[in-house]
């Protein structure tokens, strides 16, 4: 019997949706991941099992780190590499430091805030001028001016010595496409290592002081330098090279004519860059001996004092804002006008007015009847905070209870899982998840990453540590994307919000874990919760510019068509907005990361845990594993979550 008409067989369908799948790029590579998988997947079960990571495959690090670590303490105070060379570094550091807090303290408060003031307006206009004078007269208000000058004299230091290195390190990526590939590896791996593993080491060679804190911070913030200096150079006008090298220029005059110059905008952006980067390390170098306004934080954290905390933080982030202000004048596209003349006579009034305010006073720290106390107030709002919010609220509980429930309905059952997933899948789900977005190269990245955990002997560790990074993720763009939806459609919302996130991206990640602490006790939960409110600013930003920058032909089109709001958020905003989406994914996995390692110092446990109790104990072999375990951690999670080039253009 032979059928009629225009009816088409389900069978017949079946593979031409098959085939019309199988044309997508990315169809293609999880088939053929499958493939291997099912192929390998039997080998390795056969040969290892199919439980946690195998014994049989990993390297115990325990007897050559313990070995290092007893032979640095043994001969830290006579060999003569320390005496001579590191001893010589360590001068250096604590010489330079002190020199620059001399000229800021001989210079006062008013020639510091007037200086601020001057540089801040040459640098980006009156507005920032006047953002830099509000800012350390603040500092002064609040009763740091002295740690906030001790701040400023080890940031100057270590910022200059990252610029330096990480210029010179991008200036050797940007003129060799083989030092480019060779120092990208180690740049990933620099800026995917958490602070705390940085500070072990130098801690062990310089002991506890200024000297290990600024190392410390060059090694966390010369990265971003070098990256942008060497894509400044790579991406340089061809034309334009072209034109310089038949006037007969030396390769010497075409880099200092044509190729800085160029360049100007990546190279303030990685000053930029550093400048943030240097002053998140400035809490976290105080557990080290480096003085100041991390000091104050540190401390307020192990008596857990919101109040003391949130005057030592405002500074920071009032530091933050300033250098970025000035720093980022110059970034924009084309040069910035000269000031006209009346601008400059303002400009200069306001110095001479502070000048003329320190004549008056006759002091030169900030007077101690200019200062304002808010320790006291804020302790007893946290104190109402806990009394009504901790528990006994009727029908939802508390913030003790929610953390509960967190840990006990979401952290444990995922931490088990991801523990009693066979080590072989989990190698498996990241090639699944690397390569739809990557090339191999990326692929093979994320997967040896992860194996590498388990040869280090921290796969379960790691897993505790994953489990809580992938929660604090969900809930980050839960409620990130949310508020990005509200952002890209109301210019107020945006603006509203705008000094708020600006305020919560500064804040040090530090004064996060005080309030948390205070209202969900100690565990993974305050971890999370810190890690989702330090995160969260990054992921709005990326993903409100992207869903506002949507194509207003095709909003415009699928109006005239009858979509909804909502059909235009899902079918139109979204898809266009993806390159930006996947950036807020990956933004929010690197942050949340960060800060679930600090998490450690709350109860975090896992990796961080180990990090910080190789740092206390002075545990080469337990701080560093643990650390260069993060650090792969971080590397795998970047890869299966950030696009390549060439996959986004295969996919389009």
């Amino acid at each position: 019997m032979s059928i009629t008409g225009t009816t088409t067989s389900p069978v017949a369908v079946l593979p031409a949706a098959a085939a019309r799948l199988l044309r997508r790029p990315a169809a293609r590579k999880v088939l053929a991941v499958l493939l291997a998988g099912a192929l390998l997947a039997p080998v390795a079960n056969s040969l290892w099992g199919s439980g946690s990571w195998p014994h049989q495959l990993t390297v115990s690090l325990t007897g050559p780190l313990g070995r290092a670590n007893d032979w640095i303490v043994d001969n830290r105070d006579s060999h003569w590499v320390f005496l001579y060379f590191f001893g010589y570094i360590s001068e250096a550091i604590i010489g330079s430091v002190r020199a620059v807090y001399l000229v800021l303290l001989a210079l006062g408060w008013a020639g510091v805030t007037a200086a601020a003031g001057l540089i801040a307006w040459r640098a980006a206009g009156m507005k920032a001028a006047v953002t830099a004078l509000v800012s350390f007269s603040v500092c002064g208000l609040l009763g740091m001016w002295v740690p906030t000058m001790r701040t400023l004299a080890l940031m100057i230091v270590a910022v200059a010595a990252s610029i330096v290195v990480g210029a010179l390190l991008g200036l050797a990526a940007g003129l060799s496409e083989r030092v480019f590939r060779l120092l990208r590896p180690v740049l990933d791996t620099m800026q995917a290592l958490p602070a705390f593993a940085y500070l072990l080491p130098v801690v062990l060679v310089f002991g506890i002081g200024v000297a290990p804190a600024v190392l410390a911070t060059v090694v966390y913030a010369a990265p971003p330098m070098a990256r942008l200096t060497a894509l400044g150079l790579r991406s340089t006008d061809r034309g334009v090279l072209e034109a310089v090298e038949s006037l007969g220029a030396t390769g010497t005059q075409r880099l200092l004519t044509a190729r800085l110059p160029l360049a100007r905008r990546q190279l303030l952006l990685g000053v930029n860059q550093t400048i943030m980067m240097a002053l998140s390390m400035a809490v976290i170098a105080s557990v080290i001996g480096a003085d100041g306004l991390g000091d104050r934080v540190y401390q307020a954290l192990s008596t857990v004092d919101v109040g003391a905390a949130l005057a030592a933080g405002i500074p920071i982030v009032l530091l933050a804002v300033v250098l970025d202000r000035i720093t980022g004048g110059g970034t924009g596209p084309g040069p910035r006008p000269a000031p006209g003349r009346a601008r400059i006579a303002a400009g200069w009034a306001l110095a001479a007015a502070v000048v003329v305010g320190c004549a008056l006073t006759r002091t030169r720290t900030w007077p101690d009847g200019w200062t304002v106390t808010i320790a006291a107030p804020v302790n007893r709002a946290k104190d109402w905070m806990v009394d009504h919010l901790y528990s006994g609220i009727p029908g939802i509980g508390g913030t003790a209870d929610w953390a509960a429930h967190y840990t006990g309905w979401v952290l444990d059952p995922l931490r088990d899982g991801l523990q009693a997933l066979p080590w072989w899948a989990a190698l498996l789900l990241a090639a699944l998840l690397a390569w739809p977005i990557g090339t191999w190269r990326t692929t093979l990245t994320a997967v040896l990453s992860l194996a590498a955990i388990g040869v280090l002997g921290r796969w379960d560790a790691a897993m505790d540590t994953l489990s809580q990074v992938l929660a604090a993720v969900a809930v980050t763009l839960l409620i990130g994307f949310a508020v990005a939806v509200a952002v890209a459609r109301s210019t107020r919302v945006e603006r509203l919000l705008r000094p708020v996130l600006d305020v919560f991206q500064t804040m040090p990640q530090f004064v996060y874990l005080i309030p948390v602490v205070a209202l969900f006790g100690v565990g993974r939960a305050p971890a999370a919760a810190a890690a989702v409110v330090y995160a969260l600013p990054a992921v709005i930003r990326i993903a409100g510019q992207g869903l506002r920058r949507a194509d207003p032909s095709a909003m415009e089109s699928s109006r005239s068509l009858g979509a909804t709001s909502g059909q235009q958020l899902l079918h139109v905003q979204f898809p266009l907005a993806r390159a930006e989406l996947l950036l807020a994914v990956n933004q929010a996995v690197v942050l949340v990361l960060s800060v679930v390692i600090i998490g450690g110092l709350v109860g975090g446990g896992a990796l961080g845990y180990d990090v910080v109790f190789g740092l206390a104990q002075g545990d080469l072999a337990t701080g560093l594993v643990a650390g260069v375990s993060i650090a792969c951690l971080g590397l795998m999670l970047d890869r299966v979550t950030q696009p390549t080039k060439g996959a986004r253009d295969a996919s389009s």
